[in-house]
């Protein structure tokens, strides 16, 4: 749940800048792609830091090498964040991460179903994160094509 709240949080201190003068974030497709930055940096710190045995334990069964898996898409998610803030990358990046989200749904849908926890907190119900993944999809979306 805290990496929606960083994403409508950022989306809204980011509007605001844009609305007081901060001339970067009167784009709207920036102050999409920065919010999405920022979501992605948490999300990724998770995958060196205390949680990560929750996050290895997402992974199901039958993925191989789950502390590799974890490893790499949290590499992935930093690369993410670095595209995302690039003009020329932007787009791509805003693909790549929905894909990657796409990619990385069966391990939600297992610690769902396994009624797993992160950092001590029981991972979100099926519907509830579903729902959650259907706005970073979308919101990459609309930073993607935002101009």
């Amino acid at each position: 749940m805290a990496p929606l709240i960083v994403l409508i949080v950022s989306i809204l201190l980011f509007w605001i800048a844009g609305r007081t003068g901060v001339a970067a974030f009167q784009d709207s497709g920036f102050v999409l792609r920065s919010a999405l930055a920022a979501m992605f940096a948490l999300t990724a710190s998770a995958h060196w830091g205390r949680r990560r045995p929750d996050l290895i334990r997402m992974v199901p069964p039958s993925f191989p090498r789950p502390d590799l898996l974890v490893t790499g898409t949290g590499v992935l998610e930093l690369l993410g964040v670095i595209g995302l803030m690039l003009p020329m990358t932007a787009r791509i990046a805003c693909i790549c991460l929905a894909l990657l989200l796409v990619a990385l749904f069966p391990a939600n849908v297992y610690a769902a179903r396994e009624k797993l926890t992160i950092g001590g907190q029981r991972v979100p119900s099926l519907p509830v994160r579903s729902v959650i993944q259907a706005i970073f999809v979308a919101t990459l979306a609309a930073a993607a094509w935002l101009r």
